[in-house]
């Protein structure tokens, strides 16, 4: 179950980012305010559970750190290193 709520939280911010369009500064549902909201409470969600994740911890730690590359990406004013979403769970993702 933790795992396929990891799943659904990473499915939703790669939306919000606009990653699922051919062209994601153009996305219809690109909305980093969301996006933010989403890869915090994926960041939280893995680092809670990572004991309960088993072999499925590492490629969701490896998603989580793409989602905060591609936010930092997206975004027109980034965060500090450490002030981006999740990176209070995670640690500064440069």
């Amino acid at each position: 179950m933790l795992s396929r709520a990891a799943v659904m939280l990473m499915s939703a911010a790669a939306e919000k980012l606009g990653l699922a369009d051919d062209d994601p500064d153009a996305a219809p549902q690109l909305d980093l305010d969301e996006a933010r909201r989403l890869i915090t409470g994926l960041a939280g969600l893995i680092t809670a559970s990572v004991e309960y994740l088993g072999p499925h911890a590492g490629p969701l730690r490896d998603g989580l750190q793409s989602l905060q590359r591609a936010f930092r990406e997206a975004s027109t004013h980034p965060d500090a290193p450490g002030q981006g979403p999740g990176e209070k769970y995670t640690g500064p993702v440069y």
